[in-house]
């Protein structure tokens, strides 16, 4: 039997790869515009890290992560022996914790400077129960900023997002962007009791989980799935009513610059999000059309203690993270109408041997060339009589492989020197000399043997 990928991954190939392609050009565009810079971090950390960055209460901690050993520490552990934290190492649940360590230990947050802005793009890993929309490997792309509390940057981070769901092609009227505050490390204390009696005094109606999470971490029961649970916390005390003066100004100024840049956003008072890390503002984008239950496309907010928490200042951040898998989902729901691959290259199609010599020169040529992107039927011939199969099966592959140009090779045209050019998009041919080509065509022709 042959060996199959691991439940809950996928093979990115084809279509879907010129998508993820596409979502990453997108969001280089979009992030680039406001002064954000790539980053690629390591796709394991210290266990450590997320543990203390993301939370001990959070199912991702508890139930989701992938952590490893090395070989000589899996041969200790089968031995009893202690195996220290900094041995233990965890394939990256989500891209915020590492972003900050790396700012932090490259020393790249500098006290009056301007705020570092960083993106990401890769995947993450989380042992949930596949389904539509959630795999154990996904893909998201994200953005960090670090070493600002300005309530414009939190604004920003949000238009940003919605502009990278427009370039990628989602139908962004069939979104609904919420919006709560979680307060600070003031206010939230005493909010975080009240839910906690609120949790108490509904016992009857909580599942498990939630009493655990009551005197931990009660806000997390907002996340929970349980209908009788959901129901119970409908009722539950609202953040509005604990909010200090700086959380209530901070909030009325998010809300202003997303009023003003005529960004559409539903107050939800109930939306934690599912890491212990935020503060103060919290986002997230649904699609409401077609993706079901998993119809989160993505989300953040303001984590201004993080980077204390994992050792580094005292600084505030920000940030987001939309989920690749389910972002393509949308866009395929969103029924707007798909701009056509647009045609680019050449493919050289030679009709004898001798034109076929000549034309994997060419080939070999212009191989590795920025400039050029060339194509030639190269499918295996050992069952063929000739290595040159007919013009009607060659211009088949050309389409096939996209390229606007089909370069005829005949004999007619290797004894002129000429290409016949074919355009696969309007079907009219005319003729381009060998000496001409790399002017009009962008290739180099080799002399002729």
């Amino acid at each position: 039997m042959a060996i199959k990928r691991p439940e809950g991954t996928f093979d990115l190939f084809g279509d879907d790869m010129a998508q993820w392609e596409l979502f990453q050009a997108c969001a280089k565009d979009t992030f680039g515009s406001a002064s954000y810079e790539l980053i690629q971090t390591p796709t394991f950390e210290k266990t450590e890290l997320f543990v203390r960055g993301i939370g001990e209460t959070t199912d991702v901690v508890n139930k989701e992560m992938y952590s490893a050993l090395s070989g000589g520490n899996i041969e200790k552990l089968k031995a009893g022996e202690h195996i220290p934290s900094k041995a233990q190492m965890t394939l990256r649940p989500e891209g915020t914790a590492g972003v900050v360590r790396a700012a932090i230990e490259n020393g790249w947050i500098e006290q009056g400077s301007q705020p570092v802005r960083i993106w990401y793009a890769g995947p993450m890993y989380r042992a949930e129960r596949p389904q539509k929309g959630r795999q154990r490997q996904f893909h998201q792309i994200g953005i960090e900023c670090l070493g600002s509390n300005d309530a414009a940057l939190d604004a920003q981070a949000i238009i940003l997002m919605i502009s990278l769901y427009e370039k990628f092609g989602i139908d962004v009227s069939k979104c609904t962007l919420h919006l709560n505050t979680l307060g600070c490390e003031k206010c939230r204390p005493a909010y975080r009791e009240k839910v906690r009696e609120h949790i108490h005094d509904h016992a009857e109606c909580m599942c498990e989980t939630c009493m655990e999470r009551a005197d931990k971490n009660p806000l997390r029961a907002f996340d929970c799935k349980e209908e009788s649970c959901k129901a119970a916390m409908d009722d539950a005390p609202s953040i509005e009513d604990y909010l200090c003066e700086d959380c209530k100004a901070h909030f009325e100024k998010v809300k202003a610059y997303l009023d003003a840049a005529g960004c559409n956003y539903t107050i939800d008072n109930r939306l934690v999000r599912g890491l212990d890390y935020y503060t103060k503002t919290v986002f997230e984008c649904t699609f409401d059309d077609g993706l079901g239950a998993q119809n989160a496309i993505g989300g953040g907010g303001r984590y201004d203690k993080l980077a204390a928490e994992i050792g580094g200042p005292d600084v505030p951040g920000l940030g987001f993270a939309v989920g690749f898998e389910r972002c393509l989902l949308a866009k395929n729901a969103s029924n707007m109408a798909e701009a056509e691959a647009t045609r680019e290259g050449v493919f050289i199609i030679p009709l004898d041997e001798n034109a076929r010599a000549f034309a994997e020169k060419i080939f070999i040529v212009n191989s590795g060339s920025v400039d050029a992107k060339i194509d030639i039927d190269l499918r295996s011939a050992e069952a063929e009589q000739s290595n040159v199969r007919s013009l009607k099966s060659q211009l088949k592959l050309a389409n096939k492989s996209n390229s606007k140009l089909a370069l005829i090779l005949g004999e007619t045209e290797m004894q002129e020197q000429v290409f016949t050019v074919r355009n696969l998009e309007t079907h009219e041919d005319s003729q381009i000399a060998f000496a001409d080509a790399e002017d009009k065509l962008g290739i180099k022709v080799p002399p002729l043997a």
